[in-house]
Formats: structure tokens, C-alpha cells, sequence
């Protein structure tokens, strides 16, 4: 049977809600006057699905929604941009985020967490996209995580994004060693994150590993660099994207959605994490979580 889907997206649909601040810091006092407070459709997943969408990959992407006016506005604007989504509804709601972004563009989430750890996406809902889809994404929400038995079984190549792990939390294991493509950020394990490449590879399948730094650009190591005995991983400079930067929420996810893309048309790794650093610089440009999307030959 044809593959559907070239990119399959399992988990990290929620709402953000962001605040535009002077300074990533408490003011003094107990309040202070900020500008418009917007509700936007967010969290990893729609960001990867979405930016995979929006560069022309054939993608579906599957989660847990509540039935409340969150889960009403995520699915309206699946049907805007025409993305296929499937989802079940949690009893929990749907998880929900408060970002601050300060005037440079930083940002810092606070994330509700909602799910409990134990909620999982049956395997007769996810099992029929898994067979019709190229790769599988899983963000580290845990609602996927007994996937990967079924992913290996079919052959399908998986990646996941650990954010900021910091080489301990068990929660972010399984994806690290499961996952052929990994991506995570230096925010966690600053100063030791060629480390925390390197035990990633030695320990897991993964074929690739980038770290993303922001403004520092990206590091990747791959298990060739490993069995060549390379001494560091590969430095890429972030790419300047021709107009301010105003916002880096969704920065992450672009990145995983411009490298992915190219990695679906058999480019090097270093040319895939140039792609993603391109996409990554384009999301920063734009105000709110998930707004604009880099597309194919502006990419």
C-alpha cells in the first residue's frame, strides 16, 4: 500500500498564551500595564506539523484534545490551514502554556502539564497512521511513548525534540535512545551538551543529534563523526533572517520542520540543519507562537 503521509505528528497540540514584557524578570510592585495579551495555537507538535505542512510535506498529526473552547479553536484552525488532524478527547482538557517575551525576542514558558503521565493515545487509533506514513515525529508529551515498539516493527524512522533535557530527567530517556533523528537544546545542559550528544549516540539508535542554541546558531554530531573518532560536533552559525527578530516562540519547531524536509529529500545532514536553522530564524520574525510559516522556496 502508497504511504499517505510523508510526516506523521504524535502529540503537542495546545493553546499559549503570551505576554509581551520588558525584561524576563518580576517587576517591582504587583502588577504592571503590558501590551495586547493574545491567545495563540501552539506547543511543539502543531509547530513541527504545521511548518512541515506549510513546506509542502504531506503530513498528518494526531493528540489528545479536550472539549472546551481550547480544543475548539485548535481544531478551527487545523481546518483553516487544511492540516489532517485526528484527535481523542481527554478528560483533562487541553494543555495550555503562558509565554513571556521579553523586547529582544527571548521568550520563557510556563507549561499546565495537564496530561497525566500514564494517559496514552490507544494503539487502534495511532497504528492505522503509523502504516501509512514515512516517519513519525513524537513530541515528549507522553501520551506516544509506547509507540516506538510498533515503529520499529514497521520499519518507519522516528525523531523527537527533548527541548531543554538536562541528560537526568527519566522522562525525556525513552525518547533519546528510541529515536533515529534527535533534537534538543543547550538551554538544559549548557557547557555539557557536546556530552550530552555523544552519550545520546553511543547509548541509542539515533543516527543524527543537533543542539539548538538560538542566537549561537546549532551543533550536530552524527555516528559517523563518532566512528571517524571526530574530537567536537559541528558548529553552524545561526542565520540572519533579514528582518528583526521580534519573537522566538516556535523558533525550535521550525527548525525540526526546515530539517526535516530537507533530510525527506536526501540531503547531507549539515545542508538539513542549515534548513533548519533558516526556518528557525524566519519564525522569529513574526509576532506569537506558530503565526507564519516559512515556505518552500523562500526556505
Amino acid at each position: 500500500m502508497p504511504l499517505e503521509f510523508d510526516l506523521l505528528v504524535v502529540g503537542g497540540a495546545g493553546v499559549d498564551t503570551v505576554v509581551r514584557v520588558d525584561r524576563l524578570e518580576i517587576p517591582p510592585g504587583d502588577s504592571q500595564y503590558v501590551g495586547p495579551v493574545h491567545d495563540y495555537v501552539g506547543h511543539t507538535g502543531n509547530g513541527v506539523a504545521l511548518g512541515a505542512h506549510h513546506l509542502g510535506l504531506r503530513t498528518a498529526f494526531l493528540d489528545f484534545l479536550g472539549d472546551d473552547p481550547q480544543g475548539d479553536l485548535i481544531r478551527a484552525a487545523y481546518r483553516r490551514h487544511g492540516l489532517h488532524f485526528a484527535h481523542l478527547v481527554s478528560p483533562h482538557g487541553t494543555p495550555r502554556g503562558v509565554n513571556l517575551v521579553d523586547a529582544a525576542g527571548r521568550r520563557f514558558s510556563f507549561f499546565d502539564g495537564r496530561h497525566p503521565a500514564d494517559l496514552r493515545l490507544p494503539r487502534a487509533f495511532y497504528l492505522p497512521y503509523a502504516e501509512r506514513s514515512r516517519h513519525v515525529h513524537l513530541s515528549i508529551t507522553g501520551v506516544n511513548r509506547d509507540m516506538y515498539g510498533d515503529l520499529h516493527r514497521l520499519g518507519r524512522t522516528t525523531s523527537t525534540d527533548l527541548h531543554d533535557w538536562d541528560g537526568r530527567n527519566p522522562h525525556h530517556r525513552d525518547y533519546a535512545v528510541n529515536s533515529d533523528l534527535v533534537f534538543l537544546s543547550v538551554a538544559g545542559c549548557r557547557g555539557r551538551h557536546e556530552e550530552l550528544m555523544r552519550t545520546i549516540l553511543a547509548e541509542g539508535r539515533a543516527e543524527v543529534v543537533v543542539a539548538t542554541a538560538g542566537a549561537e546558531g546549532c551543533h550536530l554530531l552524527t555516528r559517523d563523526d563518532l566512528d571517524r573518532g571526530a574530537r567536537a560536533a559541528h558548529h553552524l552559525p545561526a542565520v540572519d533572517p533579514g528582518r528583526p527578530v521580534v519573537d522566538s516562540n516556535g523558533a525550535g519547531d521550525a527548525f525540526v520542520s526546515g530539517f526535516l524536509y530537507a533530510w525527506f529529500r536526501g540531503r547531507a545532514p549539515l545542508d538539513c540543519a542549515r534548513a533548519g536553522s533558516a526556518a528557525g530564524a524566519f519564525a522569529c520574525t513574526a509576532a506569537g507562537t506558530h503565526t507564519a510559516f516559512i515556505g518552500p522556496e523562500d526556505l
